[in-house]
């Protein structure tokens, strides 16, 4: 086996073992398209057209998968949304 082999097998491996969540960003009715656009782009580190992507799909599908990580990466992104007003969970 390849060195390069081994290395990815172990890449592979680490990735099986740290479980992937998402934080969840529900629609609203009080908050503006530019509010969520911004608060994403601030929280999340969007792109603003990530940002604005997300925001159509949140209002369009009712929700979106805004952030993919690690619980402990994702835990104070989703508490910053919140505190920001926003409805937001990690699954």
């Amino acid at each position: 086996m390849s060195t390069k082999q081994k290395k990815q097998e172990e890449v592979d491996v680490l990735e099986k073992e740290v479980p992937q969540h998402e934080i969840i960003l529900f629609n609203d009715d009080v908050h503006t398209f530019e509010f969520v656009i911004e608060s994403l782009i601030d929280v999340c580190e969007h792109t603003p057209e990530q940002a604005e992507q997300c925001t159509y799909l949140v209002h369009f599908k009712g929700k979106c998968a805004v952030k993919t990580g690690e619980y402990e990466e994702l835990k104070p992104r989703c508490t910053r949304l919140l505190n920001l007003g926003l409805t937001a969970e990690i699954v």
